[in-house]
């Protein structure tokens, strides 16, 4: 939950050896189709704080420590603050669409964008220049991909990292690999890399539209994609298809692989909902308390854990909210600000 967290003394009763607790304020950003929101929590809700970037049309966001990355059809733009001042970051960034921001868990430094067409660039000075790993395009030419709605040659719309290991998520391309903290990238073996082509045994759907690596293993994938929701237990070598549907987003228990929750759809965007696995995905059954049975027009783009809270942004601009114990959801943000994608990031 993007919250506020004490920090209290767990000394005997009557005893405390920090005579003031410590407040951590956790500011949520929201990038959408207006510019930037960041909200912090109050009471048993959340208040609007701030507003920055007006009238730019934001793709995805993220956050590590004090550095907030923006990305636009434009480029980047980086606040060292925690979203009080930007400037454009695009020293480096030879493809401007970008479609997602991530940051290495565990060194802040360490960034990367994926763009539209499909492109990989790693920063190492916190988002403020940008490299490309060439590879990736060479990839993207000699295997043709794609995307449906755009001229563009595919688009890279998620990224994923556990210690050296990372992923990236190919729509329509499938799914690439870094050993080395994203210095050369390269399809995994279960993964042609070929859209429109029959899938293989074993293999996963070319259309990928994100890759969650779970916590406990850099081996262990899990995937949604334009023809399933796939499963890897070996890096990507080899892939099980666990739910046959159209699906975009996934959140899986970090503390329990198995506890996996959903969006899945009939087809883009049309009969979206969420569900929920605690079998690792042998059975499903719907989790919608507070929501219409389906969405007909609309579905789940990303799942954010927020602490004890999970966020969802859809695909019709809104943002839901619910914490995990429940799963009774409700509105955080209405349609009309066009949410695309939501980060979170702590300051005492």
């Amino acid at each position: 939950m993007a919250c506020w967290l004490r920090y209290s003394c767990v000394a005997r009763p009557g005893k405390c050896d920090t005579p003031k607790s410590r407040i951590v304020k956790t500011k949520l950003f929201a990038a959408t189709a207006h510019g930037l929101l960041t909200l912090v929590r109050e009471g048993n809700g959340w208040r609007e704080d701030d507003q920055a970037l007006p009238a730019h049309y934001l793709t995805c966001v993220a956050g590590q420590g004090y550095t907030i990355l923006a990305g636009t059809r434009q480029g980047t733009y980086r606040s060292g603050d925690l979203g009080q001042t930007w400037w454009q970051a695009n020293d480096g960034l030879s493809e401007l669409h970008v479609r997602w921001l991530a940051f290495h868990p565990s060194n802040a430094d360490l960034a990367f964008a994926g763009t539209e067409p499909a492109a990989i660039f790693v920063s190492r000075d916190g988002g403020q220049s940008w490299q490309e790993r060439p590879e990736v395009a060479s990839l993207r030419d000699d295997l043709g991909w794609d995307l449906p709605y755009s001229p563009e040659a595919g688009c890279v719309r998620d990224l994923a990292f556990h210690g050296l290991r990372g992923y990236a998520a190919v729509e329509q391309g499938g799914v690439l690999r870094t050993a080395d903290r994203g210095n050369t990238w390269g399809l995994v073996e279960g993964s042609t890399g070929r859209p429109h082509t029959s899938i293989p045994p074993g293999f996963i759907h070319p259309d990928v539209h994100s890759v969650v690596v779970h916590p406990s293993s850099q081996d262990q994938l899990f995937a949604p994609t334009g023809g399933g929701f796939y499963y890897s237990t070996d890096a990507g070598q080899t892939w099980a298809l666990l739910y046959r549907c159209y699906c975009r987003a996934v959140w899986v228990d970090p503390q329990r692989p198995g506890h996996v929750i959903l969006g899945p759809a009939d087809g883009v965007d049309r009969n979206g909902r969420i569900e929920e696995s605690l079998d690792g995905g042998q059975s499903w059954q719907p989790v919608m308390a507070g929501l219409e049975t389906r969405w007909p027009h609309h579905m789940v783009e990303r799942f954010v854990q927020a602490g004890d809270e999970l966020l969802a942004v859809l695909s019709n601009g809104q943002l839901i909210v619910a914490p995990l114990a429940t799963l009774a959801w409700q509105s955080l943000l209405p349609r009309e600000q066009g949410v695309t994608a939501v980060a979170a990031a702590q300051q005492e």
